[in-house]
């Protein structure tokens, strides 16, 4: 079991930071992921998940200050925004990010969904899947021994960077054909978000998925991790894991505190 959203709206705290994330490690959590917006539509708008003046804290900035407190939690994003990043420059706060954390992070990454936000790092709407496609492939050359990528987005020849991670996992979080399409064929994971019912929906477009695009060996079994919409008890907990989720990741803006922290690792069925 995870837990998700601790760098954003009122636990953005230092103090209560450390609190949270060596609890979650003393109960036996088994990751702490962040998520992200960089600016917010003002006034707010739909699609937007909260209001522009919610705090929202980087999330490598943040994930690095909690690996400096823990020593077993997995830090993952879940999910950062790739198209509005620099994967060059990405790649070396991924690479950084592992090394400091003793090759304890997974990047998660989407494609965005909020045109304003998009717009205001220069990032069309429109190509936001294609850019993710491309940066995903460009940062995994160049943590390769012989650095060379040529695309639409980004190039780069003759360079290299080190320290090289020990082996980041990618994990691809979203439901529309491109994302789901985009786990099979480049991440070792999946993040999803919903129901039993709606879990069992979307396993059943992952399968499509995989008939549709090849799956590289190396990547292994596609893990499954879910943000479930639906209050948890002992019988969901088993419904999630029956459908074959590898984990369940909780989010705090559910409430999450110390003792529903301690409620629901308790929930997890044997």
């Amino acid at each position: 079991m995870g837990v998700q959203g601790f760098n954003g709206g009122s636990t953005i705290d230092p103090a209560q930071t450390v609190r949270l994330a060596k609890l979650a490690e003393t109960l036996g959590y088994r990751s702490w992921w962040t998520t992200e917006h960089v600016v917010l539509p003002s006034p707010k708008v739909p699609p937007s998940p909260v209001e522009p003046t919610t705090p929202i804290l980087d999330p490598l900035v943040h994930l690095g200050f909690v690996a400096a407190v823990t020593s077993r939690l997995e830090l993952a994003t879940g999910v950062l925004i790739l198209p509005q990043r620099n994967p060059v420059v990405l790649a070396k706060q991924v690479a950084t990010l592992d090394v400091l954390s003793g090759g304890r992070f997974t990047l998660g990454v989407g494609a965005g969904y909020l045109e304003p936000e998009l717009a205001a790092v220069g990032v069309p709407l429109a190509d936001r899947g294609r850019r993710t496609d491309e940066y995903l492939d460009a940062m995994t050359a160049l943590w390769s021994a012989a650095p060379s990528f040529q695309g639409r987005y980004a190039s780069f020849a003759n360079v290299d960077a080190h320290p090289k991670p020990s082996g980041v996992r990618i994990v691809v979080g979203g439901h529309s054909a491109g994302a789901l399409r985009r786990a099979v064929s480049r991440g070792h994971g999946w993040l999803g978000i919903g129901s039993p019912e709606e879990l069992a929906g979307n396993l059943a477009r992952l399968a499509t998925a995989a008939d549709q695009v090849e799956r590289p060996a190396h990547l292994g079994k596609l893990e499954i991790n879910v943000l479930p919409t639906t209050s948890l008890d002992v019988e969901v907990l088993r419904r999630y894991e029956d459908l074959g989720t590898d984990q369940v990741v909780v989010n705090s803006g559910q409430g999450l505190d110390e003792r529903s922290m301690e409620h629901l690792i308790g929930l997890k069925p044997a």
